[in-house]
This record gives structure tokens, sequence and C-alpha cells, in this order.
């Protein structure tokens, strides 16, 4: 740890809330978007009456990658440091983001804290921005993969308010006033850490991974079978990484069971084997993930988990934006 980590070790930042007006940086760290989505997103922005910014690399092509480490890595310093610049909103997810971290500028992100969004392949540049600058970032929407296909109401309704209010959340209530499943029961209070669990293995165990220790740890994925949830969680629990959060939200699991027939294990086998061990309070059905409906989830800020057979919920007692 360097002295300019230790020195900022218990000081949570929360970037300024948005305002009609201010600057929105456009940037791809991850992979290439589909030009018509990224425009459709922009005029979805400057409708609502922000002004846009797009990186100086926004369309590039590498491969699998939207140009390469030092173009993307260029992009999303340059947006921390520009001081016209009031948030950061990321395209889309896809791949690459992990190979990024070595070469971010942590220390313009202390200094010129800023929002900034992005769920999918964006957790690993989210958590390492929390572990190296202790900045509250968001998991939720982005321009080209959700604004520029259209946001349904309650996303949208929950992203900006996110955004813009510098007062806690409160309660995270699902769409549809449905219940949350039960895991264990428990209540416990703890910084929100999280993201998706294909993207939290690679760093986890690694300087750029941020501690757990009485977190409430949440996860979601995509396109990946249980089995391969499996796989992560032992991973976990062998580093010694479960056993000292103090909370648990199983969030969506987009596209991950198996074809038909193939023999399986499901979800609730794994948080029985997994989960339920560690005696903590731990729920399923977070609205949170890739699917369409979903919460934006503030990384890093402070929260309150309640499962019991009286009531389950989620409450944000923070605000994330200051």
């Amino acid at each position: 740890m360097t002295p300019y980590e230790r020195s900022f070790l218990s000081k949570i930042l929360k970037p300024p809330r948005l305002r009609k007006g201010d600057v929105i940086g456009v940037i791809a760290p991850a992979s290439p978007m589909k030009p018509e989505l990224l425009e459709s997103g922009v005029r979805y922005l400057e409708g609502l009456g922000y002004r846009v910014k797009l990186g100086k690399h926004i369309f590039k092509k590498h491969g699998y990658l939207a140009g390469t480490d030092k173009e993307r890595a260029q992009d999303l310093n340059n947006m921390f440091r520009d001081r016209r610049v009031h948030a950061i909103i990321c395209a889309r997810g896809g791949y690459g983001t992990p190979r990024l971290l070595p070469l971010l500028d942590y220390q313009a992100m202390q200094q010129q804290p800023k929002v900034f969004v992005g769920y999918s392949d964006l957790t690993a540049l989210q958590l390492a921005i929390f572990k190296h600058a202790k900045l509250i970032t968001f998991s939720g929407p982005m321009v080209a993969a959700d604004m520029g296909r259209g946001l349904d109401s309650f996303t949208e309704e929950n992203f900006w308010r996110m955004m813009t209010s510098p007062t806690a959340f409160g309660e995270v209530q699902r769409p549809n006033g449905e219940s949350y499943g039960v895991i264990s029961k428990g209540k416990v209070t703890g910084r929100l850490i999280g993201g998706c669990l294909s993207l939290i293995a690679p760093i986890a165990g690694t300087r750029h991974m941020p501690s757990l220790t009485d977190s409430i740890f949440f996860v979601e994925d995509v396109g990946e079978v249980v089995y391969r949830w499996d796989r992560f969680f032992a991973q976990f629990r062998e580093l010694g990484l479960l056993q000292r959060i103090g909370g648990f939200m199983l969030g969506q699991a987009t596209d991950c069971l198996p074809p038909e027939g193939e023999a399986t294990l499901t979800f609730e086998d794994l948080m029985r084997d997994f989960i339920k061990p560690l005696k903590v309070p731990a729920l399923m059905g977070l609205d949170y993930g890739h699917g369409r409906v979903k919460h934006t989830m503030p990384i890093g800020a402070r929260a309150e988990l309640e499962v019991s057979s009286r009531r389950t919920r989620l409450m944000i007692t923070e605000a994330a934006v200051s």
C-alpha cells in the first residue's frame, strides 16, 4: 500500500449530484458499441437537459475491445481530469476492463470525484476505484446498451433519483410489489459491495479488490450457467472472502440456465451450499443486473439489510451523491 493510499484509507468520497446543464462524459472502456445506439442514447441525455462530451477514442475498435488499453484508459483518465465534466457514463460493457486497472489515475478520482456509471464488465473498474480512490460509483444503465434502446420507466425513475437527490434513497422495493426470497435471516448494516460475478472473480485476491469485511455483498451475471457460479463461489470461499461478509443479496441470473435436459443444480442449491452456512442475513430476488428492469446500486454506500419472518427489505441509508 502506498502512502497515498494509506492517507485516504478511511475517507469515503461521494460525487456531487447531477443537475440539468451539467456535462456528462461518455466513454467505452470495454467493448465497441453500435454507433446508432450511442447516438440514440446521447439524444436521450441531451433531451433531459444535459450536455454530452464523447471520449476521444470512443469509436475505436481493437478486436473485441473499444481501442487499445492505453486509449481506453486515456479516455477514462481524461474525463476525470477535465473540470468541465460532471459525470461519466459508460457506453456499454463487454470485455477488457480488468486490463485497465494498473493504468488508471486514482489520484485524479480523489481530487475530482464525479458520478461514474456502468455495470457488467465495468464491475472490475468500479471495485478498483472504490479500493484505491474510495469513491462511490454506480452500477446502473449505460448510454448505448440501455438508454439507446429505451429505459424501462421503473429503471429510469430510480436511476435519476439516485443521481440527482442528495438524500438517502431509502427502501429498495421490487417493481411489482413482489417479496424477496429468504436465504437466511438476520439484520446487518454495511457498505454495498458487488457487481457482476464473473468480473469480481478476476480481481478477487488481488490488490484491486476492496475489503468485503462486514459488507453487504451483492452479485448478478448473464450467460454464466450454474456450474460456473458454483466455481466462482468456491473460489471466493477458498480465498476467505465469503466468510467476511455481513450480508448477501442474489441479483438477476440472466440467461444462466443450461440447455433443457442437461443435469444441473439450482441457484437455491448454491445458496444452501455456499451462503446459508455463513449465518448472515441473505436474500434472493434483488432486481439488479442485466435485465431490462433493474435498480441502480451505489457501490460503497451504506445500507441496512433485514431478513426476518416479519419483513425482508434493503434500505440504502445514506445519500450516494453530495
